[in-house]
């Protein structure tokens, strides 16, 4: 649905309402000039993990809108590297502001990035 997510070429693991999991292979189209993988692929993956996460949970009458990303970077990211996203899914009939956090591992279990993300839910206008 969404193409620029592509772009990384995103391994869905799994969706259910509230929760999704999300991997990337290591590899040289999402690399940076330090050898590991891209600030904004790392942004884009948790991203998304966390848009399927909410959406899933939200009905067709409602919608979800990026307002503000923010990301912690903890540690360089190398090898596979998995986003999970567990969230509450709000009440979407009353316009609202949803935070939504989705830390990405390593192969090693070690956090490499924290990713936030707030959304504008609300009725589709």
């Amino acid at each position: 649905m969404v193409p620029y997510s592509g772009t990384i070429r995103p391994e869905v693991l799994s969706v259910e309402p509230g929760r999704a999991e999300v991997a990337i292979a290591d590899r040289r189209s999402v690399r940076n000039h330090l050898n590991s993988i891209h600030a904004i692929a790392l942004v884009n993956l948790g991203e998304l993990a966390s848009g399927l996460a909410l959406n899933a949970g939200l009905p067709d009458e409602a919608r979800g809108i990026v307002t503000h990303l923010e990301i912690d970077y903890l540690k360089k990211a190398r090898g596979r590297l998995t986003a999970r996203c567990t969230t509450e899914i709000p009440d979407w009939r009353t316009p609202c502001e949803h935070v939504v956090e989705a830390p990405i591992t390593d192969a090693e279990g070690d956090v490499v990035a924290r990713v936030r993300v707030r959304w504008k839910i609300g009725p589709k206008a």
